[in-house]
């Protein structure tokens, strides 16, 4: 596996695990409303972690990786000796950003899943895959993913 320890950030990164409790401290009140605001990404990024986690599993394997570059990757699962990343991106067309494919060769990813709130599941490269948030439940039945 690739030892990156040298370059990465030490620092945590927080998120809310509620995305209510989110949007009450935001003052956001409705949908439109958070359809409007410029944290719906980070609404967004927030509750689409807490589902990835918890449909793995995952609640003490999973760290953020960025780097002093600034290459980053939201989630990152070690399983079975590999390493799986997550980005969460709240767009309309998902593509592979310069930054993840700086993760997936530091890292050496057995894959990338780019999670998005569209409804198409499709390869991005051979390793990174556009996964729509309401496909989350089958990353359970994914074998590579499997904790046992």
């Amino acid at each position: 596996m690739a030892n990156v320890g040298k370059r990465l950030v030490k620092a945590p990164k927080i998120y809310l695990r509620d995305s209510g409790i989110l949007h009450n401290l935001l003052g956001v009140r409705g949908r439109l409303e958070l359809f409007a605001h410029p944290r719906l990404g980070a609404s967004f990024e927030g509750f689409a972690l807490e589902q990835i986690v918890g449909v793995l599993r995952a609640e003490h394997d999973v760290h953020f990786y960025r780097t002093h570059a600034g290459a980053e990757l939201d989630l990152l699962v070690e399983r079975r000796g590999k390493r799986f990343g997550f980005e969460v991106k709240h767009t309309d067309v998902v593509s592979v950003t310069k930054s993840m494919r700086i993760a997936t060769q530091d890292l050496d990813l057995a894959h990338l899943f780019v999670v998005h709130p569209g409804t198409a599941a499709h390869a991005l490269d051979d390793r990174v895959s556009a996964l729509p948030l309401a496909d989350l439940p089958s990353l359970a039945a994914d074998r590579r993913l499997r904790a046992d």
